[in-house]
């Protein structure tokens, strides 16, 4: 299913910043349309969020831009086509989320990773891009751990799964309600209702982290799924996290 046509083509968001958007995945039986960012470096390497399905002929628009350094697992449920990237990359540091290794073997995937993303300020992350990116781990649930960031040349704000905002006219009519039921859908997208049902007893550290997200005062925000926002993404974030 194809939400955001083209598919697997590069689309421009910025200087040094671009996206892909690529076919749906079943999640619980929903399609979730994908999305992947790729970032250039001030070295010129390439950092990519979020990989989709792998194809050949993004990877050589990609390598045009510059040589794949970074791949980026930002969540504990985006990871599916990583070991694609991996094969073709072998040469790309492999960064993941917490949770993300322990998920990939429960369902029998051996996921090799370089490196871990932390709390730390002064994390490895830091000494591989440290003017290039902010990385910030999202805290507060037991069941979902999030790691956002910040691309301060552009004032891009990236997010995964604590904004989902599908546009219910692109979805089948089955799955409308169950999206509606959610509220992660436009133009009042949000994280989805059991999401934030699991930072019930976490919400100090949420806010803590909204504020920081705040406090670098993004212009624009990319999500992975659903219509993203390419201006007033200080507003929207004040929308989509009122609930905290």
């Amino acid at each position: 299913m194809s939400f955001y046509p083209p598919l697997f083509v590069l689309k421009t968001v910025a200087d040094n910043i671009w996206l892909a958007d690529g076919p749906a995945i079943s999640f619980y039986g929903l399609p979730f349309p994908t999305r992947m960012t790729i970032i250039r470096l001030d070295n010129g390497g390439l950092w990519l969020h979020s990989p989709i399905a792998f194809r050949p002929q993004l990877l050589a628009q990609i390598q045009q831009l510059g040589p794949v350094q970074h791949l980026v697992a930002p969540n504990w449920l985006h990871y599916a086509y990583l070991q694609e990237w991996q094969q073709a990359c072998p040469t790309a540091l492999v960064w993941l989320s917490p949770g993300v290794q322990q998920r990939a073997l429960s369902r029998h995937l051996q996921l090799h990773g370089d490196f871990e993303l932390g709390f730390s300020p002064d994390s490895v992350a830091a000494t591989q891009w440290p003017q290039d990116l902010y990385t910030l781990l999202v805290g507060g649930s037991k069941v979902h751990q999030e790691v956002v960031f910040f691309h301060p040349a552009s004032k891009t704000l990236i997010l995964t799964d604590l904004i989902e905002n599908f546009e219910l006219e692109k979805c089948p009519l089955w799955s409308r309600p169950l999206f509606w039921l959610a509220g992660n859908y436009d133009p009042d997208g949000k994280a989805p209702l059991d999401m934030r049902w699991s930072f019930r007893k976490g919400k100090v550290a949420l806010r803590l982290a909204v504020q920081q997200m705040l406090a670098w005062q993004p212009k624009r925000l990319i999500l992975a799924h659903g219509r993203w926002y390419p201006d007033n993404a200080v507003a929207e974030l004040l929308r989509a996290f009122r609930w905290v």
